[in-house]
């Protein structure tokens, strides 16, 4: 698997990776998030959940990308940008 883009907002995570055709998107976004929540809790015991409350929401949204990678990479760095600025705007 290879990380090519990413951001990290307070309320969302978007990422452009390359994973083998083998791996389903299924599988690689359940082990992404079940080991990067271990990994947060361990790290930040205070961000345990309490009863009903889960680190990551339940759901994810996945589109495959062809030749058009670039525009992708394009999009995730303009929308970090635009958070940056609102997150500015709001403090």
């Amino acid at each position: 698997m290879e990380l090519v883009k990413g951001s990290i907002r307070v309320d969302h995570v978007q990422i452009y990776v390359k994973i083998p055709p083998k791996l389903s998107v299924s599988e690689f976004m359940g082990d992404l998030k079940w080991k990067s929540a271990l990994m947060i809790l361990d790290r930040f015991p205070q961000m345990k959940p309490g009863r009903r409350r889960h680190l990551w929401a339940s759901g994810y949204y996945v589109s495959t990308v062809g030749v058009n990678k670039d525009v992708i990479k394009k999009y995730i760095e303009e929308h970090e940008e635009a958070d940056i600025i609102d997150d500015k705007a709001s403090q």
